[in-house]
């Protein structure tokens, strides 16, 4: 894999992924063919932002635990309004790492 294609993946793509797994990531980008990289490339991310945003007005419903794939606790602060607000005031400074998390996990899971 040429470096300077990883260099400006990562440039472009890091806001996506948790910091300390950057390293990791970038040594098994490094060993796949071309082929699968621009795979890997062409996948679209969750912004951590975009979903802080949602989570903030939206996460009452639930809407930022389902757009994670996290259908039962999406369910669960469905029909409880959050429980109460106190889920939801959680989620305002955790889902931004559960995204990258989940973005993470998606790039691994074709490797």
């Amino acid at each position: 894999m040429d470096q300077t294609k990883l260099d400006i993946y990562f440039m472009t793509n890091a806001k996506y992924f948790p910091e300390e797994k950057i390293m990791f990531l970038k040594e098994k980008l490094s060993g796949m063919d071309d082929q699968k990289f621009s795979f890997v490339s062409t996948m679209e991310l969750k912004d951590p932002t975009t979903l802080l945003l949602i989570s903030i007005f939206l996460g009452s419903l639930g809407i930022d635990r389902f757009m994670l794939g996290d259908t039962g606790m999406g369910v669960l602060k469905l029909l409880t309004c959050g429980c109460c607000g106190v889920l939801t005031i959680i989620d305002w400074f955790s889902i931004s790492k559960k995204t990258k998390e989940f973005n993470f996990n998606k790039i691994m899971s074709l490797m």
